[in-house]
């Protein structure tokens, strides 16, 4: 089975609310074959098709308590190496780029911070402010020339109260980069358009490497402490 196969059959059986035995048995096959990065998409998007389902406060916290244990519990231990952690490259417009980046915005609880030159595809701005009102501490920064564009969602972002600074210079704040959680860094080559996904020759990694993210981390914030809301 594929990853997007196997997804199909999570949202189907997440509509009765029960896993039959076929369904449980070709989930074990396919987590036999998938790799471990889709293994943990896959559970990422069963507590979100699970969290779709459920109104009340309480529930929630008491969802987001069981998935802070999960991703504990899911860390590797000291000694066991990098082989455990989170490796992935996607490309674009071979792979649903938008969607894993969709999906890494949904399971974050905590902190986003996003920092990439233009903002422009309505999808992934949606979940980002789906993360702030559900109370992620979201911080962005891009280029102010690029803010600026027809079609950029900086003033929307604004508006909705996510915190967003753009730097005001002759020069362009080029990165593209968005660390989730202070647990994992996405850095690439891929802007958050619809030109990126759907026609550039585009990449991006997923790494949960510690020492990687602290630099990027320690870029943001220099980079966040030296421009204004």
């Amino acid at each position: 089975m594929t990853i997007e196969t196997t997804l199909q059959l999570l949202r189907k059986s997440a509509v009765d609310r029960r896993l039959s035995r076929e369904e449980r048995q070709r989930l074990k096959e396919a987590t036999g074959s998938l790799r471990p990065e889709d293994t943990g998409r896959l559970r990422n998007a069963a507590f979100e098709l699970f969290r779709e389902r459920i109104t009340d406060s309480a529930q929630r916290e008491q969802l987001g308590w069981l998935e802070e244990v999960i991703r504990v519990l899911s860390v590797s231990t000291p000694g066991a190496g990098e082989a455990a952690g989170v490796f992935e490259a996607w490309f674009s417009p071979q792979q649903n780029c938008p969607g894993r980046i969709r999906e890494l915005v949904a399971s974050t609880r905590r902190t986003l911070d996003i920092c990439v030159f233009t903002i422009t595809d309505d999808r992934l701005t949606a979940a980002v402010m789906d993360a702030h009102r559900r109370g992620v501490e979201v911080r962005i920064i891009t280029d102010n020339d690029k803010a600026a564009d027809l079609g950029s969602d900086a003033d929307r972002l604004r508006e909705c109260g996510v915190r967003l600074r753009i730097d005001r210079t002759q020069y362009h704040m080029h990165h593209k980069f968005a660390i989730f959680d202070r647990e994992l860094l996405l850095n690439g080559s891929y802007n958050w358009t619809r030109g990126a996904a759907e026609q550039n020759e585009e990449n991006f990694l997923i790494l949960s490497h510690k020492p990687l993210l602290a630099r990027y981390q320690e870029q943001f914030d220099t980079l966040w402490n030296s421009l204004h809301d």
